[in-house]
């Protein structure tokens, strides 16, 4: 009786419930919605980029990649954008769950785990609702060096548009398969 109790009252006053992870069909559902979006927007971009230069390219991330997420949104059911700890847009910034699983991934990735293959699924309770929670890392590209990278990477006129469009810009001096952020996805428990 007395363990019965103790799962209980764990499991009310317990923010975050793990989810089975890769048992269960939301999950590979979420992923196969997450991986589909980095290979669009790398596509978009490659075309700014041969059309106008890495600084034509900072307008596809700035108003391509959230209507692209947006529509993934509306097709997939799930609230989909990309989050990172060194923020370049201010909408970007992660909650306190995405924060620490992003903080979770630069942990794994410093201690050799692969980037590419780091994500993760859970059921999490936010404002007394359940909700399935996923996050897909996003590993340093080198086509995304050209606009977070080193100082040195970065010409004159990415600089000035950076500086321009985001004064308060923290997403620069990545380095090649460094976690840049991540795509996250949230939707309630149906």
């Amino acid at each position: 009786m007395r363990a019965i109790l103790l799962l209980m009252l764990l499991t009310s006053v317990l923010p975050a419930l793990p989810a089975l992870a890769a048992d269960e069909p939301w999950v590979a559902e979420a992923r196969s919605v997450a991986g589909a979006m980095p290979p669009k927007l790398l596509a978009v971009l490659t075309d700014a980029i041969a059309a106008g230069g890495p600084e034509g390219a900072i307008a596809v991330c700035r108003e391509k990649a959230p209507q692209m997420a947006k529509v993934a949104s509306e097709q997939s059911g799930w609230a989909i954008r990309r989050v990172s700890l060194r923020n370049r847009n201010p909408k970007a910034v992660p909650d306190a769950w995405e924060a620490e699983v992003l903080a979770d991934f630069d942990r794994r990735a410093a201690a050799g785990a692969d980037p590419t293959t780091l994500d993760r699924a859970e059921t999490v309770v936010t404002d007394g609702k359940p909700m399935q929670r996923y996050l897909r890392a996003l590993p340093t590209q080198t086509m995304c060096t050209a606009c977070h990278g080193t100082p040195d990477e970065l010409t004159p006129e990415v600089a000035a548009r950076l500086r321009e469009l985001y004064p308060e810009d923290l997403a620069v001096g990545y380095i090649l398969g460094q976690i840049r952020g991540a795509v996250a996805l949230k939707r309630a428990l149906p």
